[in-house]
């Protein structure tokens, strides 16, 4: 059996997100149908029905916008029953082109929060392990034979991450990809095929991580909706001391911070050389300021 790491990315943009975020969550395949279930339990608790009969999927960016905590507060914290209500109805004039009601907005504003917290909650539950890099939002790729062609170095430790966690798992793993733009995502594949072929420690990590990735619709696929959520989190409310300096929005933060570090991979990587051997603790959770520089 293998772990499948479900990827996506934010603030590639380079715009409103302080930084530009790639990373996912890796399930197990034996608890995929189990987080399926789940979280489809979830939706129905939160919104009274599954938003794909909306025609609306998860997004973190949407989930926990500033207008979902804005409506969430214009009223209490409602019950059950009336917050499902409220949300049919609000989403049902989503669908005819109507205006939801105040009473509306707050129910929906509500579920999305405790939706979102229901999500990290489901996550824990089935053993979800987070892997992320970060870098500036600001850096740009440079003109360079070596930057268009091959694998960005936070790219680069992102999967080494994986591996490590996949060694001491001793079993293999898949990536999952939110599909994007076609020729971008060949763009990727490319320079991912070169890591695994043409570097050393691609072709060793090629053992246990399946060099070509498989990609799917998001809005299908719960565990990449999964992974925005986390994604948007890092870039808004996770911060590693002294490194990433970036404003933060305090209710994320306050939120989901802690979550972040509790699903985050830690554990141990051995580097050797001809004649030296080092262990140091390692984290999922990776921020690069310059990507492109070479590695020292």
């Amino acid at each position: 059996m293998s772990w499948l790491l479900f990827m996506d990315e934010s603030g590639h943009d380079h715009k409103s997100m302080p930084y530009e975020v790639r990373g996912g969550v890796a399930l197990h395949a034996r608890v995929l149908w189990s987080f399926v279930q789940d979280w489809q339990n979830c939706e129905r608790s939160c919104y009274g029905a599954l938003l794909a009969q909306y025609k609306k999927e998860l997004k973190g960016a949407k989930l926990l916008d500033k207008d979902r905590f804005k409506w969430s507060r214009q009223k209490g914290l409602m019950g059950d029953a009336e917050r499902q209500r409220l949300c049919r109805g609000f989403l049902t004039k989503g669908l005819e082109k109507k205006a939801p009601t105040q009473d509306e907005f707050t129910a929906y504003g509500q579920a999305s929060i405790k939706m979102a917290t229901c999500v990290f909650e489901l996550l824990e539950k089935h053993g979800a392990v987070l892997f992320a890099s970060a870098i500036p939002r600001e850096v740009l790729r440079p003109a360079t034979f070596e930057a268009e062609r091959f694998l960005r170095k936070d790219h680069v430790f992102l999967l080494e991450r994986f591996y490590y966690f996949l060694e001491q798992k001793k079993e293999d793993g898949l990536l999952v990809m939110d599909e994007v733009e076609k020729e971008e995502d060949r763009g990727f594949v490319r320079k991912l095929e070169a890591y695994f072929m043409r570097t050393a420690p691609g072709q060793k990590r090629s053992h246990l991580i399946a060099p070509t990735p498989f990609f799917v619709s998001s809005d299908m696929t719960y565990p990449v909706q999964a992974a925005d959520l986390c994604i948007y989190c890092i870039n808004w409310g996770f911060r590693i001391p002294k490194a990433m300096t970036a404003v933060t929005r305090h209710e994320i933060d306050s939120l989901f911070s802690s979550k972040l570090e509790k699903l985050q991979w830690v554990g141990k990587c051995v580097k050797a050389g001809d004649s030296w051997r080092s262990e140091q603790t390692s984290y999922g959770i990776i921020y690069v300021p310059d990507p492109y520089e070479p590695r020292k």
